[in-house]
Parts: C-alpha cells; sequence; structure tokens
C-alpha cells in the first residue's frame, strides 16, 4: 500500500486530505495528517476581535470535524523530517514512512525576532493580532484605552494575509469613531514597504483610503528594535517613532521542523517549483499554503487556488505522467474597510490588482479595487464558505487561474 502523508491540518492540508481522499483507491492509499493541534481556527477572523465583531467561539472548531473518516489523523509535534530516508520521525517516537509527502506546515508570528518586542510591554501597550491570544487581549485592552498614539507596524515581509494591517488601520477609524473618541487617536501606519501595499496601482488607491480616514502612512521603515521603556520603535537607521499602543505584525515565518530537518530557507519556507507546486529538490515531495518560498500572498485564498493545482500534479506525478498544471500566483482578497465598506483586489504573479466587475465580466456582483458595500458583504459571507465549503473541499465557482475578463486595464 502506498502511503500519503500530510503535515499540517490547518487550510491547506485539510483541503488537500479531502480532495485526495476522494480521489485515490483507498485500497492502494493510506493517507495520514500530522498536526499538533486539535483546534482548527479561522485566521481571517482573528481580525475582527480586537474590535468585538467576533468572539472566540466564531473562529475555533476542532480539526476532526473536517478531516475525512477515511483518513488517520496524528496529533503530535514533529521531531524532524528525514527527506532522504522519506521519513517523519514525529515527538511521541513514532517513525511514519511516507512514499508521497505533501508539506502544509503554515507559518506563524515570531515576535522574538525583533530586538524588545516580545518584553516588559508585551500584551500590556504592545499586541499582536495575529494569534488568537494575542486578538484577544487587544480586545480587552481597547475597551478601557482612552487614547493616544496608535502605530501599526509591519516588521519585515512576506506575511500572512498582507492586507489585514490595512484593514486593521481601517476598522481602527470605524471603532475609535463609533466610540466617540476619534479625535483623541492619531493612527499611524508605518511599513517597511515603499507605500501602503506590495503592488504599485493598488498601493495607490489604498494609500488615497488611509490618507482619506486621516491615518498617516510612514513608507520604508524596517524595525531593528523596540525600546519599552521610552515606548518608540526604531529602525536601522535610527529613525524613531513614538507609540502609546503598538500593534505589531512580528516577522513571520515557516515552521521550526524546517529548520530542524535542513529543508528551508533563512524565514523556514521550503523552496517551491512556483507553478507545479513540487518541492525544488525531493521529487516526491509537494509544498502548499503558507509553507511555501513561493512570490505570492500568503493567504486562504491562495491555498485554495494551489489545491486545484497541486491535485492535478500529484495525480500525473503517482501516475508517472507529466505535470500540466501549472499556479500563476492567483491571489483574491477582500480588504475590510469600515463602515459598512469593503475593497476586493484580484491579482496574481505577474498582474497587479486592477478595477473591474468579479466574477462576473461587467456585473459584478462585486466590484474591483472600489469600496463598496457588496465588498463587506463578500468579506462577511466568507466565514461561512470557509467552515462550510472551501475546508470540505466542495468546488467553487471561482476559477484557480486568474482571469483577465472583467478587468480593465
Amino acid at each position: 500500500m502506498k502511503k500519503l502523508v500530510i503535515l499540517g491540518g490547518g487550510t491547506a492540508g485539510t483541503i488537500m486530505a479531502t480532495r485526495l481522499n476522494d480521489a485515490l483507491d483507498s485500497g492502494e492509499w493510506h493517507i495520514t495528517v500530522v498536526d499538533q493541534f486539535e483546534t482548527h481556527y479561522y485566521q481571517p477572523g482573528f481580525l475582527f476581535i480586537p474590535f468585538g465583531i467576533y468572539s472566540r467561539s466564531d473562529v475555533m472548531k476542532p480539526k476532526r470535524d473536517f478531516i475525512p473518516s477515511g483518513v488517520e489523523v496524528i496529533f503530535s509535534p514533529i521531531e524532524v523530517i528525514e527527506p532522504n530516508e522519506n521519513r517523519v520521525k514525529l515527538d511521541n517516537g513514532t517513525i511514519l514512512n511516507y512514499d508521497w509527502l505533501i508539506i502544509a506546515t503554515g507559518a506563524k508570528v515570531v515576535p522574538g525576532e525583533t530586538e524588545g518586542l516580545a518584553d516588559q510591554g508585551w500584551f500590556k501597550d504592545i499586541f499582536d493580532f495575529y494569534t488568537i491570544e494575542g486578538a484577544s487581549a487587544l480586545q480587552r485592552h481597547l475597551k478601557f484605552w482612552e487614547g493616544g498614539r496608535l502605530v501599526i507596524n509591519i516588521s519585515e515581509m512576506p506575511i500572512k494575509c498582507p492586507v489585514a494591517p490595512l484593514e486593521f488601520a481601517f476598522l481602527a477609524d470605524w471603532w475609535f469613531t463609533e466610540q466617540g473618541i476619534r479625535d483623541k487617536v492619531e493612527i499611524d501606519f508605518v511599513t517597511p514597504l515603499p507605500g501602503a501595499f506590495t503592488r504599485p496601482r493598488a498601493s495607490s488607491v489604498l494609500g488615497d483610503i488611509l490618507q482619506k480616514k486621516n491615518v498617516n502612512l510612514t513608507p520604508d521603515f524596517s524595525i531593528a528594535r523596540v525600546d519599552n521603556d521610552r515606548k518608540k520603535i526604531i529602525d536601522w537607521e535610527e529613525k524613531e517613532i513614538d507609540y502609546d499602543l503598538l500593534v505589531t505584525i512580528p516577522v513571520n515565518m515557516g515552521d521550526a521542523v524546517i529548520a530542524r530537518s535542513g529543508m528551508g530557507d533563512d524565514l523556514n519556507f521550503v523552496p517551491t517549483d512556483k507553478q507545479t507546486l513540487q518541492s525544488l529538490k525531493y521529487e516526491n515531495i509537494f509544498v502548499i499554503g503558507d509553507a511555501t518560498n513561493l512570490p505570492s500572498s500568503k493567504a486562504g485564498s491562495v491555498a485554495h487556488f494551489e489545491s486545484d493545482i497541486l491535485f492535478e500534479n500529484f495525480l500525473a506525478a503517482v501516475e508517472d505522467r507529466p505535470m500540466r498544471a501549472a499556479f500563476d500566483g492567483h491571489a483574491n482578497c477582500y480588504i475590510e474597510s469600515g463602515f459598512g465598506k469593503g475593497i476586493l483586489i484580484d491579482f496574481n504573479y505577474d498582474t497587479e490588482p486592477l478595477p473591474g466587475k468579479y466574477p462576473l465580466p461587467g456585473i459584478g456582483p462585486f466590484s474591483l479595487l472600489e469600496e463598496t458595500k457588496m465588498n463587506h458583504y463578500g468579506k462577511v459571507m466568507f466565514r461561512w464558505m470557509y467552515w462550510h465549503l472551501l475546508l470540505r473541499g466542495v468546488e467553487l465557482p471561482i476559477e484557480s487561474q486568474m482571469l483577465m475578463a472583467g478587468k480593465r486595464l
């Protein structure tokens, strides 16, 4: 019997387990999913917790609810991957041999990578919202915060969901307006990028929205350290920015097991063919989602589009056929902008976000690079789609390849 091991039971790993369990002959294949945590988190929902829109229960469900019954699930930390021996060693001593391996170990925030970030100010006047603990602590803090200088700082790229820091700034503007203290809060968006976003056209549009919401934009700021006593963030050129409340997006890195296994780059992301999603070094290993080093967004939509490509290429590879499916870097992101409105961007490796209608050309119902109420509804509806359709491998009416139809150059 052939053995497929999937490392990671998050979005990407769960989708692949579901789809391949349906496609592979159970009499010939044994599929095992390994993950160290039993709780599945809807990570886009973390953004809404600080503002009381979502609670913890809205973003948490057992992972077992989404893994097919025919798939073995092991909850255990992974000690090391030994790709030359085709095996994985778990912390509990179990050794899993495999014929094929899919790495879907994701990415996580590592505040300790920035000097002073996780020191005495951590969860007191410095918070993240990329973890359930950070988002919940920030929600408690904002309840009683009376104003001052709020600094939203991206430590380093790449990060999971690159639009989330902008969404936090937009929602903060709305939240403090609703609380009646917007005039007492100065909001600063501080980024290592040359503008508000990674792509020039979208950066210009999103930068204009920041300006309209009276959010200060500080580009080209690469944080070196945090001075907790003086409440300052300091970049490598010794430029300083004061804060009363610091909302940080810490350095994002791949899982530590990738480093222990000698399989990653400096940030523990696995070198991956940007089109086939096959490991650049090992023919019987594929990589998906945030675990890759691809020049695409680390977002749930990307994992979804990648799963279509990986599904086709995996079946081709195990049957010794040419892998013809090619991932084009497609990303699709709803951006919550506050006051019941949102923005939608759709882009890939080669094409930046463009205006237009999506997904139906000329009809929509969603508008690209525009702030509309319908885009807000799309963002809200996605949580239901995530739990009930996406994780369960249901085919969605959205192409994995980005389409130019409906876009205006």
